[in-house]
C-alpha cells in the first residue's frame, strides 16, 4: 500500500483530496500544519508527500526542508513532494523549484491533473 501524507490547512482541500487518493486505492494521513507532518513522519513511512505552500505557521517550503532534514537525520530515503498553491507567487514558485520538489500544482486544478502527477511520482519511486 501507498502512504500519502498530505499537509493543507483548509477543510475543503483536505476532504476532497483525500477521499480522491483513497478512491484510487491510496493510504492517506492528513496534517493540518508543518508541525503536524512532522509528527506524522514518526509514525509512517509516506511514499509521497502533497503539501499546500501557503499555510499558518510553517508554510510548504519550510515544511519540506524540515522533512529532508527529519528523513536524512533518520537514515531514511528521499520522499518525492508534490506542492499546491492557490497563489501565482513566482518567489514561492521559484523556491520550490530550487528545491527539486517533483511536481508543483495550481489551484483550482482539476482531479485528473492531480492524480496524473501523485501516479507519475509513486510510479517513479517503483523503479
Amino acid at each position: 500500500m501507498n502512504n500519502i501524507l498530505l499537509i493543507d490547512d483548509e477543510d475543503l482541500v483536505v476532504k476532497s483530496v483525500s477521499k480522491l487518493l483513497r478512491m484510487r486505492g491510496y493510504s492517506v494521513s492528513v496534517a493540518r500544519s508543518g508541525d503536524e507532518a512532522l509528527e506524522k513522519l514518526k509514525e509512517i513511512d509516506f511514499n509521497l508527500i502533497v503539501s499546500d505552500v501557503r499555510m499558518p505557521g510553517k508554510d510548504g517550503i519550510e515544511t519540506i526542508k524540515e522533512i529532508r532534514k527529519t528523513l536524512a537525520a533518520a537514515g531514511k530515503k528521499h520522499v518525492p513532494e508534490i506542492l499546491i498553491t492557490g497563489y501565482a507567487d513566482r518567489e514561492k514558485y521559484d523556491e520550490a523549484m530550487s528545491l527539486e520538489v517533483a511536481d508543483y500544482i495550481f489551484k483550482p486544478f482539476d482531479n485528473i491533473d492531480l492524480l496524473r502527477l501523485v501516479e507519475k511520482n509513486i510510479k517513479k519511486i517503483g523503479e
